[in-house]
């Protein structure tokens, strides 16, 4: 009989996530290693089918904001951040993110994604009065901010208790958090590439406190340099777990690194491998609604085959973007024709996932 109808190990593995049985780590590692990707690809849309419709494809606005580039963290990937004390960074003013913001709701974004360096010079009445001040200003904006060590930060320059912290941060308007800064939850991967970062433990421990406290948001993982692919499993074990507990996770990002500092390995990720991970993310992270696809990191082609192969969300528009090289959306339009043109109906959310406050407008790229 020919290869082609042999089942094979990693077969059997996808028909029991297609029967709805959760796989393990090591299933979804033989699937990494030898299964086939058209496999993983079609078994990730079928699931991502069952719980949101295929026809549509949702996409979203809003504005990253990074308030300083100083950084004591050194990331060895980060070309981003400037040495404290060495008197080139930047820490915007409130009077600045305001009228950053301003521009935003111009364009027609109603979110802002407040992010920077961890600057332990600067006092804890600096985040809530950005915060407050925005929130006074627009109301209805949702306002994502600090990734982990940055809400570790504020523990230690309060010396209050972390969830103290955040409840203080949510009464002057703060509504989710993002589960950046993970890139590779293995504490051997964070040796090598931010030592000085939060490790493992204290990602989840931060993370986990968030959403005891009532703030939701995303996770992800950035892939493609000297992990190994057991790293990567062990990665979205991590997560996993954490979302069995909590809950708070309501998406999932796969990302994959780009070359920004000579001291920083960075393999070139095949878009085949890409598209496989995310696959594996889709069917491994039963516990996670949504699976996003960055169309500002990976561009539009590989993006709009993303959302054929198990992603549901195109993590767009971003109006600004100061860390990362983007190749994405930079207006609502161009999401619209960009999801259009692959055959979806484009659906407008929020942060939280929430569709219906945008329910009664048209969505069409051929609209003025």
């Amino acid at each position: 009989m020919s290869q082609i109808f042999q089942k094979q190990p990693s077969d059997f593995i996808l028909e029991k996530a297609l029967d709805g049985e959760r796989i393990s780590p090591a299933e979804a590692l033989e699937l990494y290693e030898n299964g086939d990707p058209l496999k993983i690809m079609a078994t990730a849309r079928e699931l991502r089918g069952r719980i949101l419709p295929l026809a549509s494809a949702s996409y979203t606005m809003f504005r990253v904001v990074n308030y300083t580039n100083y950084c004591n963290v050194e990331c060895n990937f980060c070309s981003f951040m400037d040495e404290i004390g060495n008197g080139k960074g930047y820490v915007l003013s409130k009077e600045e993110i305001l009228e950053k913001m301003d521009y935003a709701v111009a364009e027609g974004a109603d979110q802002m994604f407040l992010q920077g360096g961890v600057y332990p010079d600067l006092p804890f009445d600096y985040y809530l009065d950005v915060i407050s001040s925005v929130k006074k200003k627009y109301p209805s904006m949702h306002i994502r901010a600090f990734s982990p060590v940055e809400i570790i930060n504020l523990e230690k320059i309060t010396g209050k208790p972390l969830a103290s912290v955040l409840e203080i941060l949510k009464g002057v308007g703060l509504d989710s958090v993002p589960g950046a800064g993970a890139e590779i939850l293995t504490d051997r991967m964070r040796n090598i590439i931010s030592p000085k970062k939060a490790s493992t433990q204290e990602w989840v421990r931060a993370m986990e406190i968030c959403h005891e406290v009532g703030l939701p948001g995303s996770a992800n993982i950035v892939f493609g340099s000297e992990e190994t692919k057991a790293e990567v499993i062990e990665h979205l074990s991590v997560v996993r777990n954490l979302q069995d507990r909590t809950g708070g996770f309501l998406s999932f990002i796969p990302w994959t690194f780009q070359p920004q500092t000579k001291r920083f390995k960075v393999r070139s990720v095949p878009t085949t491998e890409y598209l496989k991970v995310l696959g594996i993310c889709r069917i491994f992270l039963d516990n996670i609604k949504h699976i996003e696809t960055s169309v500002m990191v990976l561009g539009k082609g590989v993006g709009q085959l993303a959302l054929f192969c198990g992603a549901d969300d195109i993590s767009s528009v971003v109006i600004e973007e100061n860390v990362l090289r983007s190749f994405g959306l930079k207006t609502e339009k161009e999401a619209l024709k960009f999801l259009e043109d692959g055959g979806f109906q484009p659906k407008r959310r929020d942060l939280l996932y929430n569709y219906d406050r945008y329910e009664g407008r048209e969505f069409s790229s051929t609209l003025s």
